[in-house]
Parts: structure tokens; C-alpha cells; sequence
């Protein structure tokens, strides 16, 4: 009895800083920003702006997919490496996130702007500059940048997890390295793979600082708007109904993620 008492700190702090919180955009997502009266409005306004959410789930999605193309070869390198070498890899790849989110985007704005570095680099050489910034590419780059740890821990944390003995079964059962890795690695690392996804698409989804910085008006994601309607258009009801709306994707991610998950436990379960 006594031992419960120490999750009252948690407790306290989930009720004042999630429930409560929460509790409020739901009231205003079905209210009226004029009476305060109960009504579907809010809801109904979303469909105004279907084009920014499906425009917003394609950027992350295309984020995400980059981040597992990348982050699970570096992780399977990581896992295959001596213990001292991983952390120190692993520090490296925590290393970005010890900086402000801020300044990672803006490094990358001084990059990729018309006079930035790369295109002054571009035009030394008598070439014309590139369009590299306030695009689609840019927006998914520097989400791909700044979210990219997040799919590599898991996948490391996943396959470092993984039996080594049983590569050395598949290869005397006649596997090839390719069959070993597609037959016993990847179906192994799928709670990893799931963990790193949902890591990624999450605040992938719900961004609003990159695509103003390193995208234009035809790369405004839902993050953009929901930020306007608090500091710009005043609508805080909209605000919170589009909020919501963000919220269910978001917890229909995670729970595809936790079955993912589950489903694996009771295969090795099984076994």
C-alpha cells in the first residue's frame, strides 16, 4: 500500500499537465468561440482544410520511410560493432539533439537559402544557384534531420537485442547472409521498426517550425495552421477542434505501433 503512494508525484503531474489540458481542447473543439454553446462546428470547419492534413501525412510519411531507409543500416551497424564502439556511436547520433531544435532548422535555412553556403559554393564555380529551399524537399529534409535519432535508437536498441547464434543456425540450416537477414533479422526487428515509425511520424505530423522556415505557402502543414489560430486568427475553438482531430491520428498510430508489438511478443510467446 505504501509503494503506491510514490506514483502520487506522477499522478498529480498527469492530472495537471495531460488530463486537464486535455480536457480543455475538447471543450473547445464542441464549443462555440461566440456563446460557448455545444455544436459540431469546429469539426465540421475541418473539412476546409483536408488538403493541409493529407499534405501534412504525406510529408511525414515520406519522412518517416527516408528515416527507416537510413536509420536501420546505420543501427544494424551499430548492433554489429564492438561495446565500445556503440556508445560511442550512440553519443554521436545523440549529439544533434543536445542543440535547440531552433538552431538545427535555422543551420539548415543558412545552408540551403539562395545566399547561403551550398549555393555560394554553386555559383563560385560559374553554375546557376538551385532552388533548395521553400519546397516540399526541404520541408522532408529537416524533418528527416531533426527526427532521424529517433528512428535509430529503437532500431539499434531492437536488433542488438537479436540472439547472434541464431545468424550462425540460419547459415548451417543453408541460409545466404540475405536470406539470414530477411528471414531471421527483419522479422525480429519489427518491434524496433514500429517503435522508430511511430517515433518519427508523431512529431513528423504535428510540425510547424520547419515547414516555416525552410518551406513556402504551398508547404503549410496542419502544425502551421493550428499555431495561426492561436496567435494569428484569433479562433482558439478551431484551434483546438483541429488539435483533436491531430490527437486521434496520432493515438491511431500508436496503437497500430503497441499491436505491432504485441503480435510479435505472442509469436515468440509461441515459440
Amino acid at each position: 500500500m505504501k509503494r503506491r503512494w510514490l506514483t502520487a508525484p506522477y499522478i498529480i503531474w498527469m492530472l495537471l499537465f495531460t488530463i486537464v489540458p486535455l480536457c480543455i481542447v475538447i471543450y473547445f473543439a464542441f464549443t462555440d468561440s461566440v456563446t460557448g454553446a455545444f455544436t459540431f462546428a469546429n469539426i465540421v470547419s475541418i473539412l476546409d482544410y483536408a488538403s493541409i492534413f493529407l499534405r501534412s501525412i504525406w510529408l511525414s510519411v515520406a519522412a518517416t520511410l527516408l528515416c527507416l531507409i537510413i536509420g536501420y543500416p546505420v543501427a544494424y551497424t551499430i548492433a554489429q560493432c564492438k561495446p565500445r564502439t556503440q556508445r560511442i556511436l550512440q553519443m554521436l547520433i545523440m549529439l544533434p539533439m543536445c542543440l535547440s531544435f531552433l538552431l538545427r532548422t535555422l543551420a539548415w535555412v543558412a545552408l540551403l537559402e539562395d545566399t547561403g553556403i551550398l549555393n555560394s559554393l554553386i555559383t563560385s564555380i560559374g553554375l546557376k544557384p538551385l532552388p533548395l529551399i521553400r519546397n516540399s524537399g526541404a520541408v522532408i529534409l529537416g524533418m528527416v534531420y531533426n527526427y532521424l535519432p529517433y528512428m535509430i535508437l529503437p532500431l539499434y536498441s531492437s536488433i542488438s537485442k537479436i540472439n547472434p547464434k541464431l545468424m550462425e543456425a540460419a547459415a548451417d540450416l543453408g541460409c545466404s547472409r540475405r536470406q539470414s537477414f530477411t528471414k531471421v533479422i527483419l522479422p525480429l526487428s519489427m518491434p524496433g521498426i514500429a517503435s522508430g515509425i511511430t517515433m518519427v511520424f508523431v512529431p513528423a505530423v504535428s510540425t510547424f517550425y520547419i515547414s516555416q522556415k525552410l518551406g513556402s505557402p504551398g508547404t503549410i502543414m496542419v502544425g502551421d495552421v493550428i499555431e495561426s489560430q492561436f496567435k494569428g486568427a484569433y479562433n482558439p475553438n478551431l484551434g483546438a477542434a483541429m488539435s483533436l482531430i491531430l490527437l486521434i491520428l496520432i493515438f491511431i498510430c500508436i496503437g497500430l505501433s503497441n499491436r505491432v508489438t504485441k503480435q510479435h511478443n505472442n509469436e515468440e510467446v509461441t515459440l
